[in-house]
């Protein structure tokens, strides 16, 4: 057992230990350490290319460090087998920028492949001719202000609505902790602010936690208890969004050092 979990102190959901990942010649993250917690309401911003989703693939475990630790729930993901890597994954709920939807499927598969690690592969055949777990899907799509639309082709949907089918798929999945990376990306400023909210008030009723890269940094201010304002792959600036101050912001956004 890792000493973390046998002591009084919370394990953090996630845990970077000086981090660096690197794609070739380019280094997308250098010297990351951070620890988010149990509850936590985070968001990740900066510029394009500022390593914001490579972060969010390091904590979900989609993508590897090329130096340093990536701890989820207290488990170090380079030491574990294929099974229990998959494990922790599942605690990990994402929903992308592309939403990652099959379009000419109804809501309800597109909301029930929430459950792909969960099931077997039998039953997730047969749940595309008839659907299985009506009751949870029309539950997570009512949280997402939907329930109408359970049965309705998802290509048929406006991006906003897109996206809270996608939102509405990771609460069947039930996980621990949510990833949003730029969910917001390809939605006008009303439906952004409509994700936006809806992100932040599942995260306060359910206790999860909720970290979401943005680039705009308003809503981050708004929305988020915690602002992580990432610059060149290095974390500028780590602090609660009532002490993030306009000169950290331009900072942050300024086009050369």
């Amino acid at each position: 057992m890792d000493s973390n979990l046998s002591s009084n102190i919370p394990v953090p959901i996630f845990e970077l230990k000086n981090v660096n990942k690197q794609f070739g010649s380019f280094q997308s993250l250098i010297n990351i350490n951070l620890q988010i917690q149990a509850g936590d309401r985070v968001a990740l911003v900066g510029s394009s290319g500022a390593g914001k989703s490579t972060l969010i693939n390091l904590l979900n475990g989609t993508l590897q460090p090329s130096e340093g630790e990536v701890w989820v729930l207290g488990r170090n993901l380079a030491s574990l087998r294929p099974k229990s890597l998959r494990q922790v994954q599942q605690q990990i709920g994402t929903i992308y920028q592309q939403f990652h939807l099959v379009d000419n499927l109804r809501v309800i598969h597109n909301i029930n492949a929430g459950h792909l690690g969960r099931w077997s592969f039998l039953k997730a055949a047969v749940s595309l001719i008839f659907p299985r777990d009506v009751e949870t899907a029309a539950r997570a799509l009512k949280q997402v202000g939907m329930l109408e639309k359970l049965y309705q082709r998802t290509d048929r949907l406006s991006g906003g609505q897109q996206q809270r089918v996608a939102i509405a798929r990771v609460l069947v999945q039930n996980p621990i902790a949510i990833l949003a990376d730029e969910p917001i990306s390809s939605l006008d400023s009303e439906r952004s602010r409509e994700i936006i909210q809806l992100l932040r008030q599942l995260s306060q009723d359910s206790g999860k936690t909720l970290v979401t890269s943005l680039h705009a940094f308003e809503y981050a201010h708004t929305y988020y208890q915690r602002i992580i304002g990432l610059r060149q792959g290095r974390i500028l600036f780590d602090a609660p969004a009532e002490a993030v101050s306009p000169a950290m912001v331009e900072a942050l956004y300024r086009l050369k050092d």
